[in-house]
């Protein structure tokens, strides 16, 4: 009888959105290949991944009524 161990867990790549083994074996994981593991660095690198910022402008003074 084969155990979840036995078989390999297979993810989506979160650059290329290919098949990725999700295991020891794999030392790119959870990427397919080197390849995606370093676009992916690079898009952290160059700023490319941000989160939303809903704060005003800086050069908006804070608490101006006209603007408000």
């Amino acid at each position: 009888m084969a155990t979840r161990a036995d078989k390999p867990r297979i993810v989506r790549c979160p650059a290329c959105s290919g098949d990725s083994i999700y295991a020891p074996s794999n030392p790119y994981r959870p990427f397919c290949s080197e390849r995606c593991k370093n676009m992916d660095l690079g898009a952290w690198a160059s700023e490319s991944f941000r989160v939303p910022d809903e704060s005003p402008p800086d050069d908006l003074p804070f608490g101006d009524p006209k603007e408000q």
